[in-house]
């Protein structure tokens, strides 16, 4: 049974259960706690905290999943992965165990005709009415039921969040799958006995204390592992022999020449590229972008661990972009995002892996440097910060960095890595924690939500609206009134106010009753469907119950408008100056300006950024139609309407058109026509990171206010050129060319004083050195630096001497330059060096080529000294050279 075969049979059998079918998530999470999607269940994580309610209550999908948790094992064993595939089903304070337990062996029993008699079934030690389950209701032999600790049947996605005992279904392979031990059994981290399906019944919450609390109602969260299912029902020894991996192990083995099943190195370097292509394909199909940070961070490491095995197996062209395509081509059609990003992808790959190997080079250079200082000391362990920098700045693996201390006879020192590395991982970690809310502040959102349901957004059509007044919340807490001077938050139940989200910033404007006003001066989502109005209470007071009128700043909301359209017209024009590469990556809009982010390799050339403004202005002036409806997301997709990298969007979306040149999912708020634009001026294009690029740009008053700030700087230019605007090109040419001829001419002059300086005019000291060489120095006054080179240039020369030292003050510094003569430095004597030895003198240094050199310092009270002391080096060599 093929792979895409049990994908669909598990989600119509779900199906025919009453559950919604739901589409994979995105790889980045909607959630500070995690860095990527790690289970089925995260998407649906507000839901089992209940701080959202579902409009379902039953749900199915295949998930895909990224872990890096076990990543030193993958390779190694027959089912780890980084990026696997979990199917799922999901129940939201619907049924519990007596329903998922069942239909969990009833799917694998009868649906896909797994024996049963090879199938065990695991439960938490405490829960003794799920082994009742299994063994009452289900029939399954209690030597086939295994009690395990929580270590193994307590589920939990990370160190806070949903969490509760679980059940495992594991498949025994058979003895020549196991370790051999004789007390081998479910439990043991071999192979033979495989999980196949992990049924958690998340009934608990745990706090960042570490402790539990009981969830609002009974869940179940399920999770069916695909590559190992298929592996069981194609009789494949592991994950890798299955047939969607199968088709990626064996790029790899073309690429590199190397035979599958040649050696266990070369299979373990196989199945770790294989496993790491399918996994960056998907990131960045997911918009992850590798970067020092968080998931980017993980996106690189996979990368650089791919290309190393890669290098390993004797591949030394870039080659990864050749096993996404394999990706892409194998799982495109289960995963459309794959083949519509497919050439963004390539490039990021490609780019990645063209930066490795420059990181690769400068890493064992930066190693060597370490090992050979480390043995010229006798030491044998490489220092844990050693480690550190290679891994952290690097991008070193640490088993790079292990296997190649190997190589040398060296250890690492680990635990001093480990403490690097948890420092670290303690400063992300308290950055995510930063970004979340805390517990009694998501409690008082829930509340609002539980009570009033989701705030009705009516900006669409109108800036002012009456409302009633649902909830005020003051410091986390609600309250019944708010007094002036008061900072509050307010809940309406509807609102013109468009909340922070997707690039605009929310809006601001006022909220006035009867008895006070509140001055609006922030509007944002402080939960999904909620929308909260932080004010400021600036006379009187607001009450709840009653009834307001919600005014937004409406000159305000239209510049926002303005630039939120302006920003899909760029995007539009970007793609057809650079090519469809170039996507939205971010954006910001307030009321000032517009800021785009988006996907280019290289800095945009002027006739590039020009191309952009004058195809966004063309479309402007156009004064084109624009639209927004809402429809659903299969459809929207379907009509190529643009969904940006890492959203995440529900099953009716609202999409914008531009006439029929964009069409964007979007929820800001947009002008009518795209005449009310007005202007479109781009002020600037800069990079923010590898491959990212950002162009910000004016419109409306904004771009006026932009062109009239241009023009008095133009006028003051003109007047104090005192020229005509129009000719102020003819007139800044003309000074360049006049400034241009000053300064060669006070070059020449220079020449001829120094040249005029040669045979008079300078007390020369001259003395010998062996074999009748001359030495010449001087300390010469008002003679500017730049001629010192030509003044002991003419002398060498003019006065036939061998050696010429001369200093001077110029801009409150000494100068000085030493000339050697051709002979000189045939014989070995360098400038350089004589000119480093006086410069110190000096307070400075030097540098040049061995027959001329420049220097100087601060010290200009030890010329003649540095004179001296160079003249005298000279003399030594010489000697010795004789």
């Amino acid at each position: 049974m093929k792979s895409d075969d049990i994908r669909a049979r598990f989600l119509d059998y779900f199906q025919r259960r009453d559950h919604r079918l739901v589409m994979s998530s995105s790889l980045i999470p909607d959630d500070p706690t995690l860095l990527v999607t790690n289970a089925g269940m995260v998407q649906f994580k507000p839901y089992f905290l209940g701080s959202e309610k579902p409009e379902f209550t039953r749900a199915t999908t295949c998930q895909k999943c990224v872990r890096t948790t076990d990543i030193e094992k993958v390779g190694h064993t027959a089912r780890h992965l980084t990026f696997f595939e979990m199917l799922g089903n999901f129940s939201f304070g619907d049924y519990y165990k007596r329903e998922a337990i069942p239909w969990g062996w009833e799917f694998l029993t009868v649906d896909m005709g797994l024996d049963r008699e090879r199938l065990y079934c695991s439960v938490f030690t405490e829960d003794d009415e799920a082994y009742d389950i299994w063994k009452d209701v289900v029939g399954v032999p209690e030597e086939r039921l295994v009690r395990l600790g929580a270590e193994d049947n307590f589920w939990d996605m990370g160190t806070t969040g949903p969490c509760g005992p679980c059940s495992e279904i594991l498949y025994d392979q058979g003895e020549e799958y196991g370790c051999g031990d004789p007390g081998c059994r479910v439990g043991c981290d071999c192979d033979r006995y495989l999980e196949l399906w992990n049924l958690v019944f998340m009934q608990y919450h745990r706090d960042e204390k570490g402790e539990l609390h009981p969830l609002p109602s009974k869940n179940i969260d399920t999770g069916l592992g695909l590559e190992r299912l298929a592996s069981v029902l194609q009789g494949a020894p592991n994950n890798f022999e299955t047939d969607t991996m199968a088709e990626v192990l064996h790029a790899a083995s073309h690429l590199s020449g190397v035979d599958y099943g040649s050696g266990e190195e070369s299979d373990i370097s196989l199945k770790i590229v294989a496993d790491h292509s399918r996994a960056v394909t998907f990131m960045v199909a997911d918009g992850v972008l590798p970067s020092n940070e968080d998931r980017g961070y993980i996106l690189r490491r996979l990368v650089r661990r791919a290309v190393r095995h890669g290098r390993l197996l004797g591949i030394t062209d870039v080659f990864l972009p050749r096993m996404v395509e394999t990706v892409i081509e194998i799982m495109g059609d289960a995963y459309p995002e794959l083949k519509q990003n497919s050439a963004f992808i390539d490039a990021i790959i490609h780019s990645e892996e063209e930066r490795f190997s420059q990181t690769l080079r400068s890493g064992l250079v930066y190693l060597e440097e370490a090992v050979s200082d480390l043995k010229s000391r006798g030491g044998k362990v490489i220092p844990g910060d050693v480690v550190f920098h290679l891994h952290d700045t690097l991008g070193f693996p640490l088993e790079l960095t292990r296997e190649l201390a190997r190589e040398r006879g060296l250890e690492l020192e680990e635990e001093g890595f480990a403490v690097l590395m948890e420092g670290q991982r303690e400063r992300a970690r308290a950055a995510r924690i930063e970004e979340g809310y805390a517990p009694q502040v998501l409690e008082i959102y829930s509340e609002i939500l539980d009570n009033y349901g989701e705030s009705r957004f009516t900006g669409y059509e109108t800036v002012s609206d009456k409302a009633a007044v649902l909830a005020i919340v003051n410091g986390g807490h609600a309250v019944a009134s708010a007094a002036p001077g008061e900072e509050v938050e307010v809940f309406l139940d509807r609102t013109p106010f468009y909340g922070e989200m997707g690039g605009q910033v929310g809006d601001t404007g006022t909220i006035s009753s009867p008895a006070g006003v509140a001055e609006v001066i922030e509007t944002f989502h402080p939960a999904r469907g909620l929308i909260s109005h932080r004010c400021r209470i600036a006379h009187g007071e607001i009450k709840i119950s009653e009834t307001v009128e919600a005014s937004v700043d409406a000159e305000r909301r239209n510049a926002i408008r303005r630039n939120h359209t302006a920003t899909h017209i760029v995007h539009w024009a970007l793609r057809q100056v650079l090519g469809d590469h170039a996507k939205q990556a971010g954006s910001l809009v307030d009321p000032g300006r517009l800021r785009f982010d988006f996907t280019h390799f290289q800095p945009l050339s002027r006739d590039e950024l020009a191309r952009v403004e004058e195809l966004s202005n063309r479309k402007v002036i156009e004064d084109l139609p624009v639209r927004a409806y809402v429809t659903t997301y299969d459809y929207a997709i379907s009509i190529n309407a643009v969904a940006l990298f890492g959203e995440k969007y529900e099953d009716y979306v609202r999409v914008v058109e531009v006439d029929e040149i964009s069409r964007e999912l979007c929820g800001g708020t947009h002008v009518g026509r795209t005449g009310e634009i007005g202007l479109l001026v781009i002020a600037g294009e800069s990079g923010i990171g590898a491959n990212m690029r950002r162009i910000e740009a004016f419109t409306g008053m904004g771009a006026y206010a932009y062109f009239h700030r241009r023009q008095e700087m133009l006028n003051d230019m003109a007047e104090k050129l005192k020229a005509e605007v129009n000719r102020l090109p003819d007139r800044i040419d003309r000074v360049l060319q006049r400034v241009k001829e000053l300064e060669s001419a006070m070059k020449k002059r220079g020449r001829e004083e120094a040249a005029s300086l040669v045979d008079g005019g300078i007390d020369w000291k001259e003395s010998e050195a062996a074999g009748g060489v001359k030495i010449l120095t001087a300390a010469v006054d008002g003679l500017a630096a730049q001629d010192l080179r030509e003044l002991a240039e003419r002398t060498l020369t003019g006065r036939a001497a061998g050696v010429v030292g001369i200093a001077t003050i110029h801009g409150g510094k000494a100068n000085m330059v030493v000339a050697l003569s051709k002979e000189l430095t045939g014989a070995g004597l360098d400038a350089v060096e004589l000119m480093r030895k006086a410069g110190r003198l000096l307070g400075g240094g030097g540098g040049g080529r061995p027959d001329m050199a420049v220097g100087g310092g601060s010290d200009t009270s030890r010329m003649d000294e540095a004179l001296a002391v160079m003249a005298e080096e000279v003399k030594r060599a010489l000697e010795g050279h004789a």
